[in-house]
């Protein structure tokens, strides 16, 4: 498992690179905006732990 050091930069270079999607029907976007949305999930979950 990585350390919670690189999960947090990871974190704050996904707030400047990756687009936000929060107001956007999730339902309604491709399947590469969906793994980004999963990514960035996966990468604030586990800086947070």
């Amino acid at each position: 498992m990585l350390s919670k050091s690189i999960f947090k930069i990871l974190a704050k270079l996904n707030k400047i690179i990756i687009p936000r999607y929060s107001k956007k029907d999730l339902n309604r976007l491709s399947k590469i905006d969906q793994a980004l949305i999963a990514y960035r999930y996966w990468v604030t979950k586990n800086s947070l732990d």
